[in-house]
């Protein structure tokens, strides 16, 4: 599997009342780690950006497991799941230290600049193919649970 991780360590602003990581923030962890995955297995987001397209989030999900506090080093691990025509999906772990935090996925529909769905050039579809754990299928089951 050709997987990316990124290690956050958590600041005390992403927590909440309860002193835990606001359940928001893993959401902008998952970003982080899809962003860093492109830059080391696939291309920079910023030249998909530059050629006039994003990469627009059309599904997240997430279960949670347990919860972060201010200044735990939380690891996020990524993969690209599958690729379609149009769209992808990443699957997400996130740990601290042993301690499973979270499994998650997002999908992604390629877009232009004015929100246009754009199909991905073959070339480069069939490339993130060889990258992805399931090719062009969609696993069955739940967030997380294709590694």
């Amino acid at each position: 599997m050709n997987a990316t991780t990124i290690r956050h360590r958590v600041p005390f602003y992403e927590t909440d009342a309860m002193g835990i990581v606001h359940h928001a923030n893993y959401v902008r962890y998952l970003e982080l780690a899809r962003v860093a995955w492109m830059d080391e297995h696939d291309r920079p987001y910023r030249e998909y950006v530059s050629d006039g397209f994003h990469f627009s989030t059309t599904r997240v999900e997430f279960e949670y497991k347990r919860a972060a506090v201010f200044d735990d080093v939380v690891e996020v691990k990524t993969w690209l799941d599958w690729v379609r025509g149009v769209s992808l999906a990443m699957s997400y772990e996130l740990k601290r230290g042993d301690d499973l935090l979270g499994v998650g996925t997002t999908e992604h529909a390629l877009v232009d600049l004015d929100g246009r769905p754009s199909r991905i050039p073959l070339e480069h579809r069939e490339r993130l193919r060889s990258l992805s754990l399931h090719g062009a299928r969609r696993p069955r089951g739940r967030a997380g649970r294709s590694a």
